[in-house]
């Protein structure tokens, strides 16, 4: 007889579990150092992007200061 016995299928059925429990915890474990380096990189990158706004904002003022000498020579 190949059929197995109840705690055989049990035995069977939690190895299936275990297995799918460490696999999922795996996973779990790659998302999370993804999910790390991804906030890492978002970091970065807001600093980049405030850096740039502010030399966008200083161009701003070099800008303001040659048309206002413009102004001055035209006037």
């Amino acid at each position: 007889m190949n059929e197995k016995t109840t705690l055989e299928r049990l035995d069977d059925k939690v190895s299936d579990i275990l297995q799918k429990y460490r696999s999922a915890k795996e996973e779990n474990e790659l998302l999370i150092s993804e999910l790390t380096t991804l906030k890492a990189e978002k970091e970065l990158k807001s600093q980049e992007i405030t850096r740039l706004e502010d030399e966008n904002a200083m161009k701003d003022m070099e800008i303001e200061e040659i048309v206002k000498k413009i102004e001055n020579i035209l006037s």
